[in-house]
C-alpha cells in the first residue's frame, strides 16, 4: 500500500471553529433522519479509477449511506464533503483530494478559505460524454453572504455569519 506523507502541523484554532460550527449548524436538522454529519474524525476508503486504494479524512462530510463499513472507514460515498484550507493542505484540497472526490462522484464540494471568509460551492454535473465533473456553482463572500446554502440539501440551513463565528476572536 501506497502512503502519501503531508506536511499537517496542526491546523490553526480558525480552521477548527468553522468545522466545529459546520457540524454544529446541520447537526440538529439531521436528528432522527438517515444522514448523519461528520466532522473531520471520519475516513473513507475507495478505489481511483486506477484500482489504488485512497483513505481520505474530511473536515466535514454529510453521508447517507452509513452502513457500509469496515473499522472506522466508510466504504461508500458521503454526499456533500468540506475542506477548510489551510496553508499546508490547500493544493491538496484543490487537487488530488477535489480529483478524488469528482472520481467518487460526491454531489458537492465546498472549499472554504477563513482567512478570505469565502465558500466555493462546487457541484457535481456530467459532460456530453457522461463524466463527472464539478462545476463552481457559486463563491460565497460577505458581500452575497445571503446566498450561502448547500444545494443537495435544500431543507438544511447554515449562515454565513454561524460558519464563519468566532474566527475573529485572538488565540
Amino acid at each position: 500500500m501506497d502512503f502519501q506523507i503531508l506536511d499537517m502541523a496542526g491546523a490553526r484554532p480558525e480552521h477548527s471553529a468553522v468545522i466545529v460550527n459546520f457540524v454544529a449548524a446541520i447537526r440538529e436538522q439531521l436528528l432522527n433522519s438517515t444522514c448523519y454529519v461528520f466532522s473531520d474524525n471520519v475516513q473513507y476508503k475507495w478505489h481511483t479509477k486506477d484500482g489504488e486504494e485512497k483513505t481520505v479524512i474530511p473536515d466535514a462530510s454529510i453521508n447517507c449511506r452509513t452502513k457500509v463499513r469496515k473499522g472506522n472507514s466508510f466504504l461508500d460515498i458521503p454526499r456533500f464533503v468540506m475542506e477548510v484550507l489551510s496553508p499546508s493542505t490547500e493544493d491538496y484540497d484543490r487537487g488530488e483530494k477535489k480529483e478524488l472526490y469528482r472520481q467518487q462522484e460526491i454531489d458537492e464540494y465546498w472549499i472554504v478559505d477563513w482567512q478570505k471568509k469565502t465558500v466555493e460551492i462546487y457541484n457535481l454535473d456530467y459532460d456530453q460524454n457522461g463524466e463527472p465533473k464539478y462545476y463552481l456553482w457559486k463563491t460565497v463572500t460577505e458581500q452575497n453572504r445571503e446566498e450561502l446554502k448547500i444545494v443537495h440539501f435544500p431543507g438544511l440551513n447554515i449562515t454565513f455569519d454561524k460558519l464563519f463565528a468566532e474566527i475573529d476572536m485572538e488565540y
